[in-house]
């Protein structure tokens, strides 16, 4: 197979691929030898109908015709492999109206063309600054994780004589006006600040008093998404109340000594996550700072969608390993699908614009992928057989990818060590 290549334009690239006349003449052989065994001819035994029995039963270069299109689609893999390229449609375009059948004894010569991602620049390459919290644990972080555990023995009081404060629980009518079906209920329970209502839902109802009527109205933070709106009347109002931590309390109630040795305790299960999770929180922070300097106005439209269909697949498997519909998922999260897709798309966007600044960064540190890279990422992927499974890779064309991901991972790399940091107990500064 002989393959060449166009420069790319439009973030499209064009390859002409020639197929050898052998090549083509076993793919004639085996389209009218598998066309021989699937159907019946009568007067034949399975797989033995001759080429000139099939193309009268089946029409006059049936064979030709089917071997067309295997020789399309097995090529493609390695078309995509020598071209080393990732498109972000799952197959390539051909020129149906330009497009011939294979002839016996000839090569086949064809034109295929893959839409590519953007390659937009960076405003700046220097590195990026980001804040952080401080690697040791504080004393914020431990009375913010203590504060939690004694949430689980809190108390809740009636309240007459104030409005609706950031912490308490809340009863209420929500009526629909407009897009808010889902909060609708004669008596809907309310947790403030819990995250799990939009913000703007939430400050509307600051203040409200029981008995009190309002409507409150906002906008989705998604993509053309429509103004919701609804009427609220507050049927009651609980205070949170959290128990006196006391040494006494602090053995009853969690088993520890006293106080001292709780803190201690916390710190330690703090300090713990701290190991693994601020390694992760740092390259996401480096990685999303890089993101805003991409020069970009609008996003490519099959891109995005190539990263809203891998993230909405990956989400769909995750919600099955848990045991969990989609549609039980959205009940319990109080969402739309409509909602559901506006906000995946709202990610596609921002993953597509990180993984694109990546890309930018690789390119100005001319990162190279050797074949002792892409060796490793399969030793240290966890597949049974490692070899096996990059066969597999080369045989469906998804090496290019596989470059890829090291060629970034390597570009997160510089950007976590070449980072400027600088440490903010962000614990207090939230509470402050």
């Amino acid at each position: 197979m002989n393959i060449t290549q166009s420069e790319v334009q439009d973030g499209k690239l064009t390859a002409t691929v020639t197929i050898p006349a052998a090549d083509v003449d076993a793919a004639i052989k085996k389209a009218y030898k598998d066309a021989a065994h699937k159907y019946r001819f009568p007067g034949f035994r399975p797989g033995h109908a001759p080429r000139a029995v099939v193309d009268n039963m089946l029409g006059k270069g049936f064979g030709l015709v089917d071997a067309t299109n295997r020789i399309i689609n097995d090529a493609e893999p390695a078309i995509i492999n020598e071209l080393d390229i990732v498109p972000v449609k799952e197959h390539g375009d051909i020129d149906e109206e330009s497009l011939e059948m294979v002839k016996d004894h000839e090569d086949y010569t064809y034109a295929i063309t893959f839409a590519l991602r953007p390659t937009p620049s960076l405003s700046s390459y220097d590195a990026v600054e980001i804040e952080m919290p401080p690697a040791e644990v504080t004393e914020s972080e431990i009375d913010a994780q203590i504060e939690m555990l004694l949430g689980y023995h809190a108390t809740f009081e009636d309240v007459e004589d104030r409005g609706i404060e950031d912490t308490d629980f809340v009863t209420a009518k929500v009526e629909n006006i407009k897009n808010a079906e889902a909060l609708a209920g004669d008596s809907r329970m309310i947790a403030m600040g819990s995250g799990n209502l939009p913000n703007a839902f939430d400050e509307g109802l600051m203040g409200m008093k029981v008995g009190e009527t309002k409507e409150i109205s906002w906008t989705p933070e998604t993509e053309g998404a429509e103004e919701a709106a609804v009427n609220v009347t507050v049927n009651g109002i609980k205070a949170r109340k959290l128990p006196e931590l006391t040494d006494e309390f602090a053995k009853t109630g969690f088993g520890f000594d006293d106080i001292a040795t709780m803190r201690d305790a916390v710190k330690e299960e703090i300090a713990a996550d701290n190991e693994s999770r601020l390694p992760q929180l740092k390259e996401n922070r480096c990685v999303a700072k890089r993101a805003e300097r991409l020069e970009l106005d609008e996003m490519d439209k099959d891109y995005e969608q190539s990263v809203f269909q891998e993230l909405g697949q990956n989400f769909l498997q995750s919600l099955a390993a848990r045991g969990m519909s989609l549609d039980a998922w959205l009940q319990a999260n109080g969402m739309t699908a409509d909602q559901f897709i506006a906000d995946l798309h709202h990610q596609a966007d921002d993953v597509a614009r990180e993984s694109l600044a990546l890309d930018a960064l690789a390119r100005e540190l001319k990162v190279e992928v050797t074949d002792e890279d892409v060796d490793n990422e399969f030793k240290t992927a966890g597949v049974e057989d490692p070899e096996a499974t990059k066969e597999r890779f080369v045989a469906e064309g998804r090496m290019p990818a596989v470059r890829d991901s090291i060629r970034r991972s390597k570009a997160v790399n510089w950007l976590v060590e070449n980072a400027k940091v600088t440490e903010v107990d962000e614990t207090a500064k939230d509470a402050e």
